[in-house]
Order: structure tokens, then sequence, then C-alpha cells
């Protein structure tokens, strides 16, 4: 079913996941991202000239998409509604371009924000053309696949494909500082330990905050985090591959880099 709650919606901070209450609320709270929010760059510029077009959002897990969106909608004044392709089909995007179509006979644009738009079919990806065409809409797509083999011909001719990166070391850093000064303590890494700990978010943003979040409840103010204790409060997850196997290349790339990169 689409979410059309208020952007920011109000909760109690207790009982809102870490990476919740960081969710950026501008683009300049936006981290790793400076090719397309930097000054003069093209979604910035298209933002603040309020010359939004449909566009794919086309980057790994945890690096800002849906956030992205929503910054948009709302920097915009456009009414946001979320849909996920996994859970929703035909019917809820008719239902969608119904709402959307009054919303425009009261002068408001919607955007429409579609999460792995990629698992919709040939056939369901055509149902946004004329929508899409007609201005009823603004598309805003996020996929972790290589569009121009997972969406239609039609479709990627009328939206922009923006690529997202995946989360530095510099962008990390900086979640990790907003993460300690949310929840008022330092968290004491061991140098060792720290890197590792950004290894296994493996430049995902979300994932280092949960990371985050369960060490905070499991250690003592003051406790010295090194590698074997981190071992023990966190647990490594699997590498993520997309479908085009582009991500085992990305990752034997990285391995033979890191090995070059170290002492002999």
């Amino acid at each position: 079913m689409p979410q059309t709650r208020p952007l920011f919606a109000s909760m109690k901070d207790e009982v809102r996941p870490l990476a919740d209450r960081l969710r950026p609320r501008t683009l300049d709270d936006v981290v790793g991202q400076d090719h397309l929010l930097g000054p003069g760059a093209p979604l910035r510029t298209m933002a603040e000239k309020h010359a939004l077009t449909s566009m794919i959002l086309w980057g790994p897990p945890g690096c800002g998409k849906t956030t992205l969106a929503r910054i948009l909608a709302e920097g915009s004044g456009l009414s946001f509604v979320q849909l996920s392709a996994i859970f929703s089909g035909v019917a809820e995007l008719r239902k969608v371009f119904e709402q959307a179509k009054a919303q425009a006979e009261q002068g408001r644009k919607t955007l429409l924000f579609v999460d792995e738009i990629h698992r919709f079919n040939k056939a369901q990806q055509d149902a946004f053309l004329p929508y899409v065409e007609d201005g009823t809409i603004l598309l805003v797509g996020a996929t972790t696949e290589n569009p121009s083999f997972e969406l239609n011909a039609a479709l990627l001719s009328r939206a922009c494909v923006f690529i997202l990166n995946r989360l530095d070391d510099a962008a990390l850093e900086q979640i990790i500082a907003r993460a300690q000064a949310t929840l008022g303590r330092t968290l004491q890494f061991a140098d060792e330990a720290r890197r590792s700990l950004k290894a296994m978010a493996d430049g995902d943003g979300r994932f280092l905050l949960n990371m985050i979040e369960q060490i905070a409840a499991q250690t003592k103010p003051g406790e010295t985090i090194d590698a074997e204790r981190l071992g023990t409060l966190v647990q490594r997850r699997a590498p993520l591959y997309d479908k085009s196997d582009e991500g085992h290349y990305n990752l034997i790339s990285a391995l033979h880099k890191s090995v070059r990169g170290s002492d002999p």
C-alpha cells in the first residue's frame, strides 16, 4: 500500500531507530553524494530552480535514495507518495494515479517514489508512461540494478538517471560523528575496531547506524572497544551482490587495491 504520512512525521525519539532519527532533512545534510548535490551539481541545481523531472536513482543500499526523494518532494512542495515494487501491483498503481489526478486538480503535483522499481515487470513499468508524460506524477524510481538492463527504454527516455555512490570513508566518519552527538556519548573505538566497523558497513550508512545503535546498547560509557570486542557486539553480514554480478567484480577490485596498498 502507498505511504502518504507526513514526510518527517514526529515520534518519540526513544522508540525511533537511530537511522530514522538521523535521516537527513535537507540536501546539505546528505553525505557522500557531492557529485550530485554539491554547489552547481546537477541535482542540486534542479532542486534549487524547482525544475525537477522524473528520475531514476541508481545506487547501492544505504546510500540515501529514499531520503533524497523525500527531501526533493519537501523542498519543492510536492505531495509525497511512496510505493515498494516488491509489495505493490497494478491495482495500487491505479489508486495512486487517481489520487495524483485529484491532487493535480487542486494545483498540487505528486512525487511518486517507487523503491526497487526494477522489480516491476515491463507491463507494469509501461503503466507509468502516460502519467509521467502528462505531468500527473513526477516519478522517482530507486534501484540497485543497472537501469539500462532492468527498465523499459520508453521509461528511461522520460527520466534522468542519477548514480549515487557507495558511501566512502569520509562520509562514514561524518555519520559516526552525528550518531555519537545524537547518542550523547563518544564510543571509544580502538583504531583497528574503527576500521573494521567501517569495513563491515561496506558503504551502507543505514547499516552503519544500526551497528552503532547495537554497540551503544551493549557497552558502558568510556569502555574501550577493540576489534575482538566489536566481533561480539555486531554480526558481519554477507557481501551484497547485484544481479549482474557487478558488485562481485567491484569487490575483487577493492580487494586488489587494498592488497597493493598494504605493507609487504
